[in-house]
């Protein structure tokens, strides 16, 4: 990619996104710049990728080609407020943050800008991130293309419309978390059994990633797959029971609306 990415903010995520563009080497580290208020954070980013650091957002904003906005949704105004009048006339701004609409944006910027919006999550610092996108009608194809290329580099990219990010964090932005809690809950069930907690932990974490390797590689239906681990009279069918006894999808299927609320609410 011949492009300049500027990315301001130097959290997990933009640690994430840096580390996916240099080591797929669809960039080089000197074609990358991060700007943040944190010293050891950007220092740690320029030793291990080469990238350029600054202090300063505006720095950012002059040279780049694609500005990634990688802060808290609460700061989004302030810091195109910042930069609004810096940027080049066709830069690219991109959004990782929910709630955070590309009107919202082009109003803070007071003018047509380009605007990628995505939701990635946190497995894109294991380089297996989940990133939904959608774009305005002033980004092209190739900006388009571009930006989904950034976010292939440490994991995959599903395009969809706007109306429907509201229902990305609970579905893939947020869901990391149940996830865990998931893998907590088995590691708890292995250790009150007898097993040692650090055997349960990676016992139970592995089965999850097979289990979701499987849904994703074979593209059978996940009942299907639940279906053939559910023999007659067996353990599994009794341990599912007792799940559905406990309104397991229910309480699945409330937690991801409690999330889309959240956001929708944050939106306005």
């Amino acid at each position: 990619m011949n492009k300049t990415i500027g990315i301001i903010g130097g959290g997990n995520m933009s640690q994430a996104i840096v580390s996916g563009l240099v080591k797929s080497e669809i960039i080089k580290g000197r074609n990358i710049i991060v700007s943040d208020r944190d010293e050891e954070k950007l220092n740690h980013m320029k030793e291990n990728y080469g990238i350029n650091i600054t202090n300063n957002n505006e720095d950012v904003s002059k040279g780049s080609d694609i500005i990634i906005l990688a802060v808290k949704p609460n700061i989004y105004g302030v810091v195109i407020e910042e930069i609004r009048n810096k940027v080049k006339e066709d830069v690219v701004i991109v959004s990782i943050a929910a709630g955070i609409t590309m009107e919202f944006i082009q109003n803070k910027f007071e003018k047509n800008i380009k605007i990628v919006r995505t939701m990635p999550n946190t497995p894109a610092l294991v380089g297996e991130g989940m990133t939904a996108l959608c774009y305005n009608d002033f980004s092209s194809e190739e900006d388009v293309e571009n930006v989904m290329n950034i976010f292939k580099s440490f994991g995959k990219v599903e395009t969809i419309s706007e109306k429907l990010m509201d229902v990305v964090p609970g579905i893939s932005g947020s869901s990391p978390a149940y996830v865990y809690m998931f893998i907590e809950a088995l590691a708890d069930g292995g250790v009150l059994g007898g097993l040692p907690r650090d055997k349960a932990y990676k016992m139970a974490a592995q089965a999850v990633l097979g289990a979701a390797k499987m849904v994703l590689e074979t593209g059978e239906h996940p009942g299907v797959l639940k279906d053939k681990v559910c023999s007659p009279g067996g353990t599994t069918i009794e341990a599912v029971y007792s799940l559905e006894e406990s309104n397991f999808r229910g309480a699945v299927i409330k937690a991801m609306e409690k999330c889309r609320e959240k956001t929708i609410k944050m939106s306005k």
